[in-house]
């Protein structure tokens, strides 16, 4: 008899008599009919909990938003994209400011230390949100790579505020992941965060310390999301 046939014979045997799994619900997490207002501001909710900021500004008007966001944040150097319309936009908002712009489609090799020495930001667009959870979902690409998110102190991710679901169930289902599973999506609820035995948490020590949302919306913020 192997060991781990003795340890579930003695489980079987024991004296109060034989263990049985618990009830569980495993119904599908969907359905939650929750307005486009209310996804809004539940993702707000819960990803500002857990030390996730946020911004809102039309469509026409995010990159102010940015520079913003990086002068008060006092960001000199931001890695960033140059296919995607947000890196484009960005590229051409930033053009004549004090930020260098520092390409993110390279060989890993090539700027590795560059990404973790140097490197003050990085700007990322995102596919959508989840409301229920607070969790920004992306695909990395070669123009986007998933350290550009994950090695900079701060992350600065762009959200249209349309492209917010109810729940993680409704994003695979509607983005048809099971006829198409991206090689790696990334689930973004705020920024790192680690916790010791105590249960005390701790931000930044294995990725981005702070991590800055920027919603766009089609109209004023407020105005078109109810």
């Amino acid at each position: 008899m192997s060991a781990r046939e003795t340890i579930l014979k003695r489980l079987r045997e024991r004296a109060d008599g034989a263990l049985s799994a618990p009830e569980s619900d495993f119904s599908v997490m969907t359905g939650r009919g929750w307005t486009p207002a209310e996804r809004l501001a539940r993702f707000e909710s819960m990803i500002t909990a857990v030390h996730g900021e946020v911004h809102h500004a039309a469509r026409g008007e995010w990159t102010q938003a940015l520079a913003a966001v990086l002068r008060d944040k006092g960001v000199t150097r931001l890695g960033v994209g140059r296919e995607h319309p947000v890196a484009v936009e960005a590229r051409a908002a930033l053009a004549d400011g004090g930020v260098m712009l520092v390409d993110a489609d390279r060989d890993i090799a090539a700027w590795s230390r560059e990404q973790f020495e140097t490197l003050e930001a990085g700007l990322t667009s995102t596919r959508g949100a989840i409301a229920e959870t607070g969790s920004l979902w992306l695909w990395p690409t070669p123009d986007e790579p998933r350290r550009l998110s994950l090695v900079p102190p701060l992350h600065i991710a762009v959200l249209d505020a349309e492209t917010i679901e109810d729940t993680f169930f409704d994003v695979v289902e509607a983005h048809g992941w099971a006829q198409g599973m991206p090689t790696n999506a990334l689930l973004i609820s705020g920024p790192s965060k680690t916790a010791d035995i105590e249960q005390t948490l701790a931000y930044g020590v294995h990725g981005p310390r702070e991590l800055v949302v920027i919603v766009r919306h089609a109209d004023a913020p407020g105005q078109a999301d109810a």
